[in-house]
């Protein structure tokens, strides 16, 4: 049997609780801490004369084989378009060598050449990786993360293994996507046009 004095000394502790509002917003103790990656890209972004952070991943990649075809385009590239550049008919703006040079050598050679090109206002880029045939740790070593790190970069929209004159399976054709000023004189040339 419940005796009454508890139910009374619990209404009367609870007396001045009033209940919470409804809300669908999570609060958090600790405030939210960034990581070293997320630091860098901030300063980055901060400081002018700090470069370009390089966010390309170096490792647990895909393997390629060296003789494998490179290619990839994002969705909603034309057909047309992705064609031709396989095709190698599209006057190549840049060239860049990044075979047997030293891994992480290549990988800033490539993200700043992709970077600076793109802030040029160049749109087709070739670079030459080579075959990687007695490449360690595994054959087709930068060729491999060269497809991935592609894939990484949202100013690369295309990317094919170039025709032979161009060095075929040891170069890769890329495609960059149009920089700020050249989508705004291609509207003008439109304007003038229609």
């Amino acid at each position: 049997m419940k005796d009454r004095r508890d139910e009374h000394s619990f209404e009367d502790f609870m007396s001045d609780v009033k209940p919470l509002k409804e809300s669908d917003q999570v609060h958090f103790n600790q405030p939210h801490k960034s990581t070293l990656a997320q630091t860098l890209r901030r300063q980055s972004l901060n400081d002018s004369s700090i470069e370009e952070f390089n966010y390309l991943i170096t490792e647990n990649v895909s393997p390629v084989a060296p003789d494998d075809m490179l290619e990839y385009k994002q969705p909603g590239i034309q057909d047309g378009v992705y064609k031709k550049l396989r095709l190698g008919k599209y006057d190549i703006d840049k060239s860049v060598t990044i075979q047997q040079l030293p891994f992480e050598k290549a990988r800033q050679l490539t993200f700043d050449t992709i970077i600076k090109s793109y802030n040029q206002g160049s749109r087709v880029l070739l670079i030459k990786h080579g075959m990687g045939v007695e490449s360690k740790p595994f054959p087709a070593f930068i060729k491999s993360y060269l497809n991935h790190w592609l894939q990484q970069i949202p100013e690369v929209i295309a990317f094919h293994s170039a025709q032979k004159r161009h060095g075929g399976l040891t170069s890769v054709y890329v495609l960059l996507k149009k920089n700020r000023q050249e989508k705004l004189a291609n509207r003008e040339l439109h304007r003038r046009r229609g």
